[in-house]
């Protein structure tokens, strides 16, 4: 289901919109993430463009993302023989936490840590102490393997767009006001923006684990 090679995917940002990989490939490694899915549907796609439509009127350049997660962890580096002793290692943290519900609809304005790329997100209002329980979890793992943990005080989020470079002072300020109303008095805005989380997944190149909360 999950074809691949060992070697994995080339290092070639034309490939990838322009965006720069934050850590160089090499033979063997793979980039791992762990993170929860949002499915999208129609009215959020619609809300979506309608933010995208006027952000667009200060930079031009954001693009919409293609699918739409919630991160627990940052993206590290497995050696190609860790990833299933990795993930079943997730899945045992896993396997005692419970589903819940998050809302998540403040408009806020992100870049990575490099200043590469500028990220337009929902962030979490509710649902916080979920999310940081599962991300504890999360780190114990990482830690096992003496992996990079998640951020301190972590701002979770559902990244809606994103274009290269650092783009915040454009966007914050006028602008994130005005997406944040239209966010606000979008049509049932807030039952559309709260969410299950009923998974965890885990990408490694290109395969992917999933993991069901109770």
């Amino acid at each position: 289901m999950f074809p691949g090679t060992e070697e994995g995917p080339e290092d070639d940002s034309a490939k990838h919109g322009g965006r720069v990989r934050t850590f160089p490939h090499e033979r063997g490694n793979w980039a791992t993430h762990v993170y929860i899915p949002y499915e999208a549907r129609e009215d959020f796609l619609d809300l979506l463009d309608a933010l995208l439509l006027h952000a667009q009127t200060y930079v031009t350049r954001l693009v919409r993302m293609e699918t739409f997660h919630l991160s627990l962890s940052q993206s590290v580096v497995l050696r190609h023989h860790w990833i299933l002793p990795f993930v079943q290692a997730l899945k045992d943290r896993m396997a005692c936490c419970h589903r819940f519900c998050f809302t998540a609809n403040r408009v806020k304005i992100y870049t990575n840590q490099e200043k590469t790329r500028t990220f337009v997100g929902l962030e979490v209002t509710s649902g916080n102490t979920q999310f940081l329980d599962l991300v504890s979890e999360v780190d114990r793992v990482m830690e096992e393997f003496d992996l990079t943990t998640f951020y301190q005080d972590p701002s979770f989020h559902i990244s809606l767009a994103w274009c290269v470079g650092d783009a915040h002072l454009q966007l914050e300020g006028q602008c994130l006001r005005e997406l944040q109303e239209i966010v606000d008095e979008f049509e049932d805005s807030e039952m559309l923006l709260r969410v299950h989380a009923e998974q965890v997944r885990c990408k490694s190149g290109n395969k992917f684990f999933s993991m069901p909360l109770k």
